[in-house]
């Protein structure tokens, strides 16, 4: 891959992408709530592999590594750092493999928020430009075609990160994840902070995680405004509101049984997903705005992902499985439908 192949294609028209696998892994069994940690590329490699099919078969034109929180501080708070390096470098051949396999995919490794980063403490922050450095430099030793940046939530850790990705020669994307107070929590201007990112040479910009469509939408429209640089938007598939800007504090008082950590957040969002169609709708608007790196985080399903794709007027391998109810026995209207069947609709 060229440095300017990202960027070509985006000029061409939208990159789809998807991200959130450790929400999905975590339903499928495969993976720890809490913890988050991406063991699953070593002791269930064919479980991730068929995840990243199924998000490929869906629309994704990127196959992301899957390394979110396999940096060196989330190992050691496992108390498994020597596995830090046959992690990524499993979750990065796995990539490169699924992406491989269709022509024109690409595979990007990952880097994201350390949760260590400390404004007032140079120590802190050299180590976790340390963690990028060694995640970075595997993702380039194991093919990476871009380098992914996303979930910052502070603006120094941000662009920390894209120097260190830029360092590698790659295609850098630059996504953060604001949290309900309105700015990056070391006081930085969100809008101000994608400006600076856009300024430090990330080719991408934009929005990831934490916040559903309607409390992501408000700020991507100040942030496609104020860069000339592409923009990502990659939300969360749940309903978040102006009252409950991220998923961390969604309530659900209708629940009967709560979840016994006392937060919906992370394990009893359920009841709060978005529908796909929202998801679309969602796709479509960014798109109109000029956002074309498009995808769905933490929650998303491949079907979201399918949603996004034809949203922007894609047809994906797995739309042969779109809906299509004119077929149903009881809501349907095909002709060999009985009546008496369909009338019990309204009544069902």
């Amino acid at each position: 891959m060229t440095q300017n192949q990202l960027t070509e294609r985006l000029d061409a028209g939208t990159v789809i992408v998807a991200e959130g696998f450790l929400f999905e892994l975590e339903r499928r069994g495969y993976l720890t709530a809490g913890e988050f940690v991406p063991e699953v590329a070593l002791e269930f490699p064919e479980a991730l592999r068929n995840l990243h099919v199924d998000f490929q078969r869906a629309g994704s034109d990127v196959v992301e590594a899957f390394t979110y929180n396999g940096h060196r501080e989330k190992m050691r708070v496992i108390g498994k750092e020597d596995l830090l390096e046959p992690l990524n470098r499993a979750a990065l051949q796995v990539a490169r493999e699924v992406a491989d396999a269709v022509p024109g995919n690409l595979m990007a490794g990952n880097i994201s928020n350390s949760n260590i980063w400390d404004p007032a403490d140079s120590v802190r922050q050299n180590e976790v430009r340390d963690m990028f450095e060694e995640m970075v430099g595997w993702a380039v030793e194991e093919g990476a075609d871009l380098i992914v940046g996303e979930t910052f939530y502070y603006a120094g850790e941000a662009l920390a990160a894209l120097e260190v990705a830029k360092s590698s020669g790659l295609p850098v994307v630059l996504t953060l994840a604001p949290m309900a107070f309105q700015e990056m929590a070391d006081g930085v201007g969100i809008v101000e902070t994608a400006q600076r990112l856009e300024q430090a040479g990330a080719d991408v910009v934009g929005l990831n995680c934490f916040r559903g469509p309607e409390t992501m939408m408000p700020w991507l429209r100040q942030i496609r405004e104020a860069v000339s640089c592409h923009v990502g938007a990659l939300p969360i598939p749940y309903r978040t509101t102006e009252e409950e800007p991220t998923f961390f504090n969604l309530s659900d008082d209708a629940a009967s049984v709560p979840a016994p950590h006392g937060r919906t957040f992370p394990t009893a969002l359920d009841p709060l997903f978005t529908n796909r169609y929202e998801i679309g709708a969602f796709a479509q608007e960014a798109l109109e705005l000029g956002v074309n790196y498009l995808g769905v985080c933490c929650g998303a399903a491949p079907i979201h992902i399918r949603e996004v794709a034809e949203a922007v007027g894609r047809t994906t391998a797995a739309s042969r499985f779109s809906e299509r109810m004119e077929n149903h026995f009881m809501y349907g209207s095909n002709e060999r439908l009985p009546e008496h069947i369909v009338d019990l609709g309204s009544r069902a």
